[in-house]
């Protein structure tokens, strides 16, 4: 196929949208589009069968996420106030929640792992970073980054649908010599 519009061009244009669904009031997180986007490429390119492996992975990632931040709110000074304390706790949480998320993986609809941790670090990057429509809240910034990491998969099909595409001309085969006065050249014999 042939691009009538530059691919750089048309995925900019696209990029620059996401500065309006950003900047609403929801306060979303529009780099998690970027996120699930290029892990769409990563995972094989803009197809149907990538989308929902993606759309499957991701959310699942960003609810372990959750799982760890909620864990931590309710158990993170069971030991102790000091850092080390909590630190301890937060290890032994990830460590478990991790291990299921590992294991997880052996599912078949969330075999695509590096997508569960695109959505895993897209879920810690939103909460941490006081995103989504009530900041703070951990189940908020899960419905903030599970929107916008699905719109990735989505806009890499459009990066591609909005170049235009169209069937690429095949050059045209030579069916006679061409006449120019030269003689022909003869073919080689194999055997000698």
């Amino acid at each position: 196929m042939r691009e009538r519009i530059p691919h750089e061009i048309a995925a900019s244009v696209l990029a620059a949208t996401t500065a309006f669904i950003g900047g609403t009031a929801l306060d979303l997180p529009p780099w998690a589009i970027f996120i699930s986007w290029a892990g769409t490429f990563l995972a094989g390119g803009p197809s149907l069968a990538v989308a929902r492996r993606m759309w499957a992975a991701m959310p699942a990632g960003s609810a372990f996420a959750l799982v760890i931040v909620v864990l931590d709110q309710h158990l993170g000074s069971s030991l102790g106030g000091g850092r080390v304390a909590q630190d301890a706790v937060l290890a032994l949480i990830i460590l478990v929640v991790n291990s299921v998320l590992m294991y997880a993986g052996r599912l078949r609809v969330l075999a695509l792992v590096p997508a569960m941790f695109l959505g895993f670090a897209s879920y810690f990057a939103t909460f941490f970073g006081g995103f989504g429509f009530h900041a703070g809240n951990p189940y908020a910034a899960w419905a903030s980054v599970v929107a916008m990491n699905a719109l990735g998969p989505v806009f890499a099909h459009l990066a591609g649908w909005l170049t235009f595409p169209v069937p690429a001309t095949a050059p045209e085969r030579a069916t006679a010599p061409e006449r120019t006065g030269a003689p022909a050249a003869r073919p080689v014999d194999s055997e000698v």
